[in-house]
């Protein structure tokens, strides 16, 4: 209540530079309304607001003379007045609030946007949320945490922390000043005994859960340190290996060797096969406008969040609308030679529940660099629309890519598209109206729903 009277008085203060020119703009006010009075009398009107100044300058100046002089000073000054008064408001709102006017503005818009949950790991979450922090402060970001190669790897192993590397990307991604924070966050130490190959975002989560005691306090006081948009939340907090069972039956274990497999994987397991969900998790699924799966790596950075514990069934009981991006490019050891059905497929197998409403998948295959990935083996992922249709789900075709060194989702087209989904998902759920394909399945359209346990034989 103290605060509420406080803050208005705060204008009041002298140096703000707003009240002077405030007085400048009712000076001017009052000479154009004298100018427009001179012209109405001149007219064969009487009015009187004049009659104060022609009694001091009567004497010296001609009305006409008068009437032009008054006019072009009374514009002039009720213009800069109001341009001065405007930077002074904008100085003052920042000398004395944290944030600007214009801050303070945008960030009202963006608390307004859609609260929006997106799963998944590695570079394609931090780009779809790169270009979702424009249209919504309304974030939150379930993240994997089974990665074991590399810095992330070596933490875990030597410090016992999670690993940090996708919630890093994440972090980075949503800060405010992403510049600065991307640099420093990025930087990797090449020298040093114990230094080299660590990032120095990697090191400071691991510094920031040895002070605070624990991963997931430490992400939200690095989130209050980054002034980040929406929120970073683990997918969970047990420690976790990622286990495969491939298709000629043997077993791959670890993230960091899945990508490499002799054969295709055929099913995804953690030992332990038990890992709980954050109640924080759980809580932004059932409130969420949509969920977002992907895009990312399928094996190794979206589908370990469905083997968390109530995650998957969650997200399919959630009111909110369900959309899984499909990736660009298939990956060597993961996804060869897998189509954008394949894709989905293998997210409803492992899920155990329809997990996705809408896919969203590329239309516009890449140009310049399609023959350098096809040496990696790497192709367009086929966007076989009839298949997903056949599942119960709604396709949604886009041009999205973006072509520079590597082939990858462009964060503000993929944004973009995302926010439009929902756009028409929220406008058909208030009009009644139903896409085409609600009544095919009605009307009993087949619809494929493979399930598997997600714990090892």
């Amino acid at each position: 209540m103290k605060r509420r009277w406080i803050d208005p008085l705060r204008w009041l203060v002298p140096g703000l530079g707003v009240k002077r020119w405030l007085m400048v703009a009712l000076i001017g006010i009052l000479l154009l309304l004298d100018a427009v009075d001179r012209y109405i009398v001149a007219e064969g009107f009487r009015l009187h607001v004049n009659e104060v100044l022609d009694s001091a300058v009567a004497d010296y100046f001609p009305p006409s003379f008068l009437t032009d002089i008054f006019g072009i000073i009374g514009i002039a000054l009720v213009l800069t007045s109001a341009w001065m008064w405007t930077r002074a408001l904008l100085r003052a709102s920042r000398s004395l609030g944290q944030h600007g006017l214009m801050d303070t503005i945008r960030g009202a818009r963006l608390r307004d946007g859609y609260k929006i949950v997106a799963v998944g790991g590695g570079t394609g979450l931090s780009t779809l949320l790169r270009g979702l922090k424009r249209s919504t402060s309304n974030l939150t970001a379930i993240v994997t945490v089974s990665d074991d190669g590399g810095s992330s790897g070596r933490l875990q192993k030597e410090l016992g922390v999670l690993p940090p590397g996708d919630v890093r990307n994440c972090l980075v991604a949503l800060a405010d000043d992403e510049a600065l924070v991307t640099e420093l966050f990025r930087f990797r130490f090449e020298e040093g005994e114990g230094l080299s190959g660590h990032s120095f975002g990697n090191l400071f989560l691991a510094a920031m859960t040895g002070i605070t005691g624990n991963f997931d306090r430490a992400i939200k006081e690095s989130s209050r340190v980054l002034n980040v948009v929406g929120r970073v939340l683990p997918a969970t907090l047990g420690v976790v290996r990622l286990c495969a069972t491939l298709r000629d039956g043997t077993t791959v274990e670890g993230e960091s060797k899945i990508g490499s497999p002799h054969a295709p994987i055929e099913r995804l397991y953690f030992d332990p096969p038990y890992a709980a969900a954050l109640d924080e998790t759980i809580a932004a699924i059932r409130d969420a406008d949509a969920i977002v799966l992907g895009p990312g790596s399928l094996f190794t950075s979206i589908l370990p969040n469905l083997l968390v514990d109530r995650i998957a069934q969650e997200i399919a009981a959630a009111p909110g609308l369900k959309l899984y991006v499909c990736n660009v490019m298939t990956q060597p050891g993961e996804t060869d030679a897998m189509t954008a059905a394949d894709h989905v497929e293998a997210l409803l197998a492992h899920a155990g529940t329809h997990v996705c409403d809408y896919v969203l998948v590329n239309s516009a295959p890449p140009q310049r660099l399609r023959e350098l990935y096809a040496e990696e083996g790497q192709t367009p992922v086929a966007p076989d629309v009839a298949r997903i249709e056949a599942l119960g789900m709604t396709v949604v075709q886009a041009q999205m890519i973006s072509e520079t060194q590597t082939v990858r989702h462009d964060s503000q087209r993929l944004a973009d598209n995302v926010i439009g989904i929902i756009d028409r998902a929220v406008a058909e759920r208030a009009s009644f109206v139903r896409p085409a394909t609600y009544y095919s399945h009605a009307a009993g359209a087949p619809s494929r729903k493979p399930t598997v346990r997600s714990t090892p034989p």
